[in-house]
């Protein structure tokens, strides 16, 4: 199991089309993105799309964004897109995604991170901290976390790997 990066990766088309198939509004939303060629227009060039796979298998994906739903901000950069598979949640999978997203930001030389969700109790298993709420770009209420970026490559503790032959 490993992330890998989308636009780094040669099987591109395959990975958009698996994102394609999470059963979230956002994630079509990121699909479509993604397939039109608008990602970039959207969430600012630069931007990653980081994936957790085993094998051919897409587990669970997030964005590493310049911009993120909360328009204007001088906040940056955003985790988000956030999104894993119905059969491997409550492993804590993010983990994984968000270490590698410390070391991007790390390697930029930025020392916190910013997530926008209407989730309470999610993020702040992964080191985020409530920061305040604005209105994001459909004119509704947002929470903003800010996550400090860990100092080591080293996977969080707190993240489990997904045993495979586990189903919820």
């Amino acid at each position: 199991m490993n992330v890998i990066h989308l636009f780094e990766s040669d099987r591109q088309a395959y990975w958009i089309e698996e994102i394609g198939k999470s059963d979230w509004s956002a994630g079509g939303l990121l699909y479509g993105l993604l397939k039109d060629g608008d990602f970039f227009k959207w969430v600012g060039e630069g931007s990653e799309v980081l994936l957790l796979v085993q094998g051919d298998t897409l587990i669970s994906y997030c964005t590493f964004a310049k911009m993120d739903d909360i328009q204007p901000t001088d906040l940056s950069p955003w985790v988000g897109f956030v999104y894993t598979f119905p059969a491997y949640r409550g492993r804590r999978c993010v983990g994984l995604l968000f270490a590698e997203a410390d070391r991007l930001a790390r390697r930029a030389h930025i020392s916190e991170v910013y997530v926008s969700t209407n989730h309470i109790g999610l993020y702040e298993k992964y080191g985020c901290t409530f920061l305040k709420t604005a209105k994001d770009l459909e004119g509704e209420w947002s929470r903003i976390y800010v996550r400090r970026v860990q100092d080591s490559d080293a996977v969080p503790q707190d993240a489990a790997l997904p045993d495979a032959s586990h189903q919820d």
